[in-house]
Parts: C-alpha cells; sequence; structure tokens
C-alpha cells in the first residue's frame, strides 16, 4: 500500500511556493484538510494556489517580501502546524492578519510561537495564554536574532526561521535536541543560504541569511512516515500479516518509531532507499511479530513525538514492559495525549502507569483483550491508533468519532480494508 503524502512537508511546498518567484510544481502532496487549509491561506496571502486534474499542484509565487495582507481571517482548522509556521510568515512582513482554527487548535498554548517572533518586532493580541483567535501584526523593520529553543520543536525552530526569511542579516536558531528539519532541507532547495552547525556548547546551530531571492522547484513529496506506523503497526500486531508499505520519507529526525519498534522484535525490512526532493525515501516490508516490551530512549522523542499513541498500542501487544519517558510534549497536541492514550488502553483491559512526562505500558503478550469504548477528544491520532489496536484484539474496539481522521489520512478506511480490515462505521460520512 502506499499513504498519502508526509504532512509537514506538504505544509512546506505551499509556504515556501508562496514566497518563490515563479511556479512551484508539487506532486504527492497530502489533500487532508490540515494541508488544505494551508492551500486556502496562501490564496489569501497573495499566491495563486491550483491542483491540476492529475492531481498535482501549482503555487505561483508572490516572492519574498511580496505577501499582501489577507482580507479575511487566516482559518487553520485543526491545523497547529500550518497556523504555527503561518505566523512566522506573517510576522517577518509588515502585514496584519487574523489567525483562527477549531475549538480544538483554539484550546493548544501558541506562546512558545509568540515570545520569539515578538523579540524579532511582531506584535500579538491574543486571548489568555496566547491562544486563537489572535491578530498579528507583522513587523515592519524585521530583526533578526539568536534562538535557543526551550524545548524540543520543529514548529518552534520553522517559525523563527519564517519570519527569518525576510529580514535583513542572520537569523539564528539553537535546539537543545535535534528536530526534523524538512525546513532547512527546503530552504536549501529553494536557493536560501541555510547553515548548518554546532554552538560553544555542541548544540545544534542553524543560520539562515536573510531576504534571499528564493526560486521555484518541483517537489515530490513523499509518504508520511506517521501514516505509515498506523499500517505497520497493524501488521505487526495483526497474526499472519505481511505487507510493504511504499515510498515513505526516512528521515533520521523522523525515524524513531522505527528504530524502536525494530529493537522491539519487530520484523521490519527497510527496501529500495532512494533520495527524492532532498529527503531519504524506503518501502518498508512488515511482517506479523512477537513483540518485546522496551525502554524507549527520552532522547528519541523529537523523531517521533506524533507516534507515541500508536507505539503504546504496539507495547500493549508486547511481552513486558515499555518505558516511554521525555514525552511531556504530548499533554499540549490536539488532545492530552498521554491521558487519552492511557484511558484508551484501561478501556481495553492494558494495565499502564501515567507519568507527567510519559507511561509504563505492561504489554500483554499478544492476548489484548479490547472490547472498549475509547473517547477520542477530537485527535486523529488517538482515533487511528485504536482502530489499529482493534485489528488484533479479542474484541472489536469502538472510538467515539472518526470524522476527525481526514485532517491526515482521508482515505484511511479505504486503504486499511485493501489489506483486509473490517469495520463497522454507522455514522462516518465519507467512503464506506
Amino acid at each position: 500500500m502506499a499513504v498519502p503524502g508526509d504532512k509537514s512537508i506538504s505544509h512546506r511546498s505551499l509556504i515556501f511556493g508562496a514566497l518563490a518567484v515563479g511556479e512551484t510544481r508539487i506532486t504527492g502532496l497530502l489533500e487532508g484538510e490540515d494541508v488544505l487549509a494551508t492551500a486556502e491561506n496562501m490564496r489569501r496571502l497573495g499566491a495563486r494556489v491550483t491542483r491540476h486534474e492529475d492531481g498535482s499542484w501549482s503555487v505561483f509565487g508572490v516572492g519574498v517580501g511580496g505577501l499582501k495582507e489577507p482580507a479575511e481571517p487566516l482559518d487553520f482548522g485543526n491545523s497547529g502546524t500550518g497556523a504555527r509556521l503561518v505566523m512566522g510568515l506573517v510576522a517577518g512582513h509588515p502585514i496584519t492578519a487574523t489567525f483562527t482554527g477549531d475549538a480544538s487548535l483554539s484550546r493548544r498554548p501558541m506562546k512558545r510561537i509568540i515570545d520569539p517572533l515578538t523579540l524579532m518586532g511582531a506584535e500579538f493580541h491574543a486571548r489568555e495564554g496566547g491562544r486563537l483567535p489572535l491578530t498579528l501584526k507583522g513587523a515592519r523593520a524585521p530583526l533578526p536574532i539568536r534562538y535557543k529553543l526551550p524545548v524540543a520543536s520543529a514548529q518552534v525552530k520553522s517559525a523563527v526561521l519564517l519570519a527569518g526569511i525576510n529580514t535583513p542579516g542572520e537569523t539564528v536558531v539553537v535546539e537543545p535536541v535535534p528536530t526534523r528539519d524538512h525546513t532547512e532541507r527546503m530552504l536549501t532547495a529553494f536557493g536560501a543560504k541555510v547553515e548548518i552547525g554546532t554552538d560553544d556548547d555542541g548544540l545544534r546551530e542553524v543560520r539562515l541569511t536573510g531576504e534571499p531571492e528564493l526560486t521555484p522547484c518541483d517537489v515530490a513529496v513523499p509518504g508520511d512516515p506517521s501514516s505509515a506506523a498506523f499500517p505497520v503497526v497493524a501488521a505487526l500486531v495483526t497474526p499472519g500479516s505481511d505487507i510493504v508499505v511504499e515510498g515513505i520519507t526516512l528521515n533520521p529526525h523522523r525515524a524513531g518509531l522505527y528504530t524502536t519498534l525494530i529493537e522491539m522484535g519487530g520484523d521490519i525490512e527497510i527496501m529500495n532507499q532512494r533520495d527524492e526532493s532532498g529527503e531519504p525515501v524506503a518501502d518498508l516490508r512488515v511482517r506479523a511479530s512477537e513483540l518485546n516490551g522496551i525502554d524507549v530512549p527520552p532522547e528519541r522523542a523529537a523523531s517521533m513525538i506524533d507516534e507515541y499513541p500508536v507505539l503504546a498500542v504496539a507495547a500493549a501487544f508486547a511481552s513486558g514492559p515499555t518505558t516511554m519517558r521525555g514525552i511531556e510534549e504530548l499533554r499540549v497536541k490536539e488532545s492530552d495525549r498521554i491521558a487519552a492514550t492511557v484511558a484508551g488502553l484501561h478501556a481495553n483491559g492494558v494495565k499502564v502507569q501515567e507519568f507527567e512526562d510519559g507511561m509504563v505500558v505492561e504489554g500483554r503478550a499478544g492476548k489484548v483483550d479490547g472490547g472498549g469504548h475509547v473517547a477520542t477528544h477530537l485527535d486523529h491520532r488517538i482515533a487511528m491508533a485504536f482502530l489499529v489496536m482493534g485489528f488484533g484484539a479479542k474484541k472489536p474496539v469502538t472510538i467515539d468519532d472518526g470524522a476527525m481522521i481526514a485532517t491526515s489520512f482521508p482515505d484511511f478506511h479505504q486503504r486499511m480494508r485493501e489489506l483486509g480490515a473490517i469495520f463497522t462505521i454507522p455514522n462516518f460520512a465519507g467512503p464506506r
């Protein structure tokens, strides 16, 4: 099977295409609700964004410094990535924009983005805690900064770098732990000067020279490793399974889940490794496996932060405990993913110990009871993770809502059915 295009790369291809002069052609774009919201907001900022009949997309950009002030609010729906990246983009331009989102996004904190962008000269008027809706007045004379991230966050790093594009001088971001580097890779592909090094303390340092003339380029979006996680874990825990997931990026800053599953005894073969649009890409052959619990290194969290709910499901089928710590970032995702995962495991007969920064899952050696009803809290990754649990459990697993799955994996049900999954979806509005 193939999985949808990588969400992180899809967002960025639209944004950088809007900043280049001329046509950027994108193939493999994830056409989920989150990315489509970013496409519409690039239109509102002045770019011409078109989908072609063959499924490819064109973005005709306005150039660095050429964004127009939007006449309508920029609505990002459920997309924290889109909202935070575009805040960085707008912060470096002398325009004003209002950012809105759905109820879930409006609960998520934006202060970690607001703080560095304020240092660069942007002004924010937001709800308590820096929450949406908010109005951002971009800097008329943006200031380059050197910013050390207080927590590992690719979104904060990217927002600062995006603000630095229209800022004279050199903008520097220092990372306590390396995070996904799609922004740096794509900046380089579009012609910006980006230097990667280490500071005096040995921490990763990203230097961007501002006010480049970005050149459009063709972007082939590889498969999303976060989406691939669901069929991969489903195959590992479902007896008799043997599947190939084609064309996913194995960027080292995104592949932590696959390293972890292999360490747990997962039969995952990496095949046909190649480079596409500057990203390492491969196919994965996955066979049903007897998994063993392990201690997941906390320093690996940044490379797999979105995959912990489905990793917890894999851990439920393993023999022995699996310890996951250093993942407090999950508390402020689309839901409190630690609490939601723990509740879902308990509902299906799996013992789990919860901590502020993680959990320990007591594996049941392939014998998960299932039969539980899971509250998803409008979180697509919680929804898909517990549907995957149902594939290998003794009894079916029920979730309260699956509509939000379309934000990242629009045809999840159809593609999983093609592998043999059986769903009963009485209230699902999409393909049955």
